[in-house]
């Protein structure tokens, strides 16, 4: 049974790691524009900002400096009222290595780990074990990306094996991201869903292409969270282009509101990540 009085957190992702300003001028890259963006997205009904920082070609980069100094300026325009979950995405440029090590500089309060990328190969599994137990140590939340069905059964072996050192892990479900055009419906979620896959007791999706809002929202009806953002979509509910990443949360946030459930705050996101 869902539980209709858990509040639904909604997450931002605002700008992705291959994206420019020719694809939308308000596209934020630096500092300044993430933490004006992180402000209009609070106020939206956003408890969460996924970042992604580039280096100065506007090349996507894993750079602990470049973390802090969007953390920094964040934190200035919201204090704690929103977690900042930067990306260890490799985007082809980083070995699991590489990525660890840009998070062990950073230090943030949450980040999202790919399973493909971090185990590419079983002589992954001891590193990306030993990476989980450092992260509960220095109570960093991760949240597991997830692209396919397949990949809640690796993630719930390694659980059985005692790889991961917490009863549950968030994980979020990537739709769209390897279908032509990507482009996702709510039906995509499904698998994910199946009887015969693993239950996650904090699970989120994001979805590409236009149908973002019907994706997340049918998440959030069945017990999911949410996560919209310019990294996977421009458009709005009706078609239109979005102004702002701050448009696409108000309009999914209306949504919810509008079907009987409530927006999660940063509070509540953290609470729930530390019972799991």
């Amino acid at each position: 049974m869902i539980d209709i009085e858990r509040p639904t957190a909604i997450c931002v992702a605002p700008n992705g790691g291959r994206l420019t300003k020719a694809d939308h001028p308000s596209l934020p890259l630096g500092p300044a524009d993430l933490a004006r963006t992180a402000k209009e997205c609070l106020d939206a009904g956003a408890c969460l900002i996924h970042v992604h920082v580039r280096d100065q070609d506007g090349q996507h980069v894993l750079d602990a400096t470049a973390y802090r100094d969007v953390i920094d300026a964040i934190g200035r325009a919201v204090g704690n009222e929103m977690i900042v979950q930067v990306t260890s995405e490799a985007l082809g440029r980083y070995a699991p290595q590489e990525q660890i090590a840009v998070i062990k500089d950073t230090r943030p309060e949450a980040v999202s780990l790919a399973l493909r990328e971090f185990v590419p190969t079983e002589a992954h599994e001891t590193e990306f074990a030993s990476f989980l137990s450092w992260l509960q140590a220095e109570q960093i939340f991760p949240q597991i990306i997830l692209y396919d069905a397949d990949e809640t059964l690796r993630l719930d072996e390694y659980h059985s094996r005692g790889l991961i050192p917490w009863n549950q892990l968030p994980v979020l479900f990537v739709l769209g991201r390897y279908t032509v055009g990507q482009r996702s419906s709510p039906a995509d979620l499904m698998p994910f869903l199946d009887g015969s896959k693993p239950r996650f007791a904090h699970w989120s999706v994001c979805a590409f292409g236009a149908r973002e809002a019907a994706c997340v929202t049918t998440a959030a009806l069945l017990g999911g969270h949410v996560r919209v953002g310019f990294e996977n979509n421009r458009q709005l509910a009706d078609g239109a282009i979005a102004k702002s990443n701050g448009e696409l949360v108000a309009g999914v946030s209306k949504s919810l509101l509008g079907l009987g459930l409530h927006s999660a705050s940063a509070a509540d996101l953290r609470h729930a990540w530390q019972e799991l």
